[in-house]
């Protein structure tokens, strides 16, 4: 049975260890989708941090953009995170002169994510909340905190649970089965 869990919150609220760890009390051996690009030096030691801190448990897939071509019916897996993968999209249009369209970018992002959600699976996706501090004085950084924030809206409207983390803190904001599993 498909389900659908959010896992939002802060910058180092704690929202990867939380959605891996429910992965493995889910299931023995999860699926990690990574959708970072590796920019530099450092983002390349913190996926490696990342990938030692799971362990050999873990199927890694390294996906940018198009999760859906990943066959993942009956496996419980954990997509760390929608505001890179929205990066993917939101950047991949931009060209000396040109800013990003967002309608555009949004609309592919959510088409993408229906197909991938379409498979039988439990799909636990980690987003952050980068819309709750000040409006920023960047046009192109408000278009993509605008996008972002819609995106979180589309999948937590599709979700089965939504979790908030806080300080390292799961509050549970959204369960249409009130804590009961089918």
């Amino acid at each position: 049975m498909r389900r659908i869990i959010l896992v939002t919150g802060g910058q180092r609220s704690g929202k990867s260890v939380y959605a891996e760890r429910l992965a493995l009390e889910l299931s023995p051996n999860p699926v990690y989708v990574a959708t970072a690009h590796v920019w530099d030096d450092e983002f390349a030691r913190r996926v490696a941090r990342h990938k030692q801190r799971r362990g050999p448990q873990w199927e890694n897939i390294e996906e940018e953009k198009l999760l859906s071509l990943h066959d993942v019916g009956g496996k419980v897996v954990v997509i760390d995170c929608i505001t890179l993968w929205c990066t993917n999209f939101f950047f991949d249009r931009t060209a000396p002169g040109r800013q990003p369209d967002v309608d555009e970018a949004l609309g592919e992002i959510e088409a993408e994510f229906d197909r991938f959600t379409d498979q039988d699976a439990t799909f636990i996706f980690v987003t952050n909340e980068i819309g709750s501090g000040e409006v920023s004085s960047n046009a192109v950084q408000r278009r993509f905190t605008d996008m972002q924030g819609w995106m979180n809206q589309y999948v937590a409207a599709r979700a089965d649970e939504v979790v908030l983390m806080v300080s390292g803190i799961p509050v549970k904001i959204k369960d249409v089965n009130n804590g009961k599993r089918e």
